[in-house]
């Protein structure tokens, strides 16, 4: 068995994605691109986009608020005053502040889906079967088509977009 080599070649020895953009950018020098940089090429070659940035903080950020949120809510008043913290919310709000934010959150949802049934129309409300952007079913006549005199064939067009009327489908669903 070949044990795998890398090329001989240093050139092609590719260790990041941002190298391969460089090399495939670089790949043909004699075709040099005719518009003006964009914010990702400079981006590619000076460093980080800023969402990157934006990204990293926040997860930082995240991880160190939920770190003291910890803290202060399971450590023993003596540890934290022995760390010299001695002003800080009651512990009362390390319960009470989630507790509200989870039945603030399902009290939203309740009253959203109470918000869709009061819109929606009964199950016996004409709006139901028919509304404003209702259209109904145009039927293709040949005698019109065929208005030339010529016997041929006529080709049937497509029929438009329409809506299947309330007796067909209860026609449809219910006779057999």
């Amino acid at each position: 068995m070949e044990e795998w080599s890398p090329p001989s070649s240093p050139s092609l020895v590719v260790r990041s994605p941002r190298q391969t953009l460089s090399l495939l950018r670089n790949r043909h020098p004699g075709r040099e691109s005719r518009s003006p940089p964009t914010s990702t090429s400079t981006s590619l070659s000076g460093g980080p986009k800023p969402s990157e940035v934006y990204g990293f903080v926040g997860s930082i950020t995240t991880v160190i608020a939920t770190t003291v949120y910890l803290a202060w809510a399971y450590m023993p008043e003596r540890c934290l005053r022995s760390l010299g913290i001695t002003y800080y919310p009651s512990r009362y709000w390390a319960l009470a502040v989630p507790a509200f934010v989870i039945v603030a959150t399902a009290l939203c949802m309740v009253i959203y889906v109470g918000f869709n049934f009061l819109a929606t129309p009964p199950p016996t409300s004409f709006n139901t079967i028919f509304d404003e952007y209702s259209r109904e079913r145009t039927m293709f006549d040949p005698a019109n088509a065929n208005a030339t005199g010529e016997e041929e064939e006529v080709e049937r067009p497509i029929e438009p977009i329409s809506d299947i009327s309330i007796d067909q489908i209860n026609s449809l669903i219910y006779t057999k």
